[in-house]
């Protein structure tokens, strides 16, 4: 993302964000578009948004580990669209070494509610210590019956950049991420190409998602798990990201960077015999 146009914006704090626009129940739109096409989105917000800025710095690093039961019971709930479906992950920002025990829940019409847990950095790649917590959550939502007694697994890591901008007029935020990394064991997934914009609102469209919109570009279903590991995992079911797939992850293999492990020589010489 180019730095003059988010300098271009007035800066706001994290706890006047948090103040005017917690939104932990939301309306979610996602959109994916070019990192080419960001300036220009930028400049025409320059009016009316405000960016998150943390002692000079407007773009901040994430890394958010998801985990799932062995069958993959959220991703599962997600690929054939159940009216109620979950995702449990940690969440760490980079800069600050702050990390949270998160369990999103998506309910009715696209309402999304997330409860959060502080939790400590270096335990991010597992729920041992949260998962009190979690089958609480899951409890209270009516979804801790089909997990009863089934471990939670570390299954896919993503990392990317974020700016944050509040829509004071509205109360409402626009999160952009950029440099996307998924890794899945040994399998890396790059795509630097694209940045993927997403409107957080009570529920009417904001500022945002109309300008997007105006310009003929309308929300997708992406999600950095879900459509993360159909990506790097192609025996799994994938119909409700299929068009993303298919437009933003794998319609020009150049932008693409997927990393394959390398066989070891005894690996190697075992494909050869």
């Amino acid at each position: 993302m180019s730095a003059p146009p988010l300098a271009t914006l007035a800066p706001i704090a994290l706890a006047e964000v948090i103040d005017r626009a917690a939104l932990q129940c939301r309306v979610d739109r996602k959109y994916v578009i070019t990192v080419d096409e960001l300036p220009h989105l930028l400049d025409q917000l320059t009016p009316y948004a405000r960016v998150l800025d943390i002692d000079g710095e407007r773009s901040f690093r994430y890394e958010s580990v998801y985990f799932d039961t062995p069958c993959l019971a959220s991703y599962h709930c997600a690929a054939y669209r159940r009216r109620r479906r979950f995702k449990v992950r940690t969440r760490t920002y980079l800069d600050s070494a702050q990390c949270w025990l998160e369990v999103k829940i998506s309910g009715a019409r696209g309402r999304v509610t997330k409860h959060r847990l502080p939790y400590l950095a270096e335990d991010r790649r597992t729920v041992r210590s949260g998962r009190g917590f979690v089958d609480d959550v899951l409890d209270r939502e009516s979804i801790l019956s089909n997990l009863s007694g089934s471990p939670l697994e570390p299954v896919l890591v993503t990392s990317y950049r974020r700016s944050t901008l509040l829509l004071p007029a509205t109360a409402s935020r626009v999160t952009i991420d950029t440099g996307l990394t998924w890794q899945d064991g040994d399998q890396t997934l790059r795509l630097p190409g694209i940045a993927v914009v997403e409107t957080k609102t009570n529920s009417a469209p904001s500022l945002v998602d109309r300008a997007l919109w105006q310009r003929g570009t309308r929300p997708v279903r992406i999600s950095k798990y879900a459509t993360g590991l159909a990506a790097l995992r192609l025996d799994l079911p994938d119909v409700p990201w299929r068009r993303t797939l298919r437009r933003h992850f794998r319609a020009d293999a150049s932008s693409a960077l997927l990393e394959l492990p390398v066989p070891t020589r005894s690996e190697q010489e075992a494909s050869c015999a």
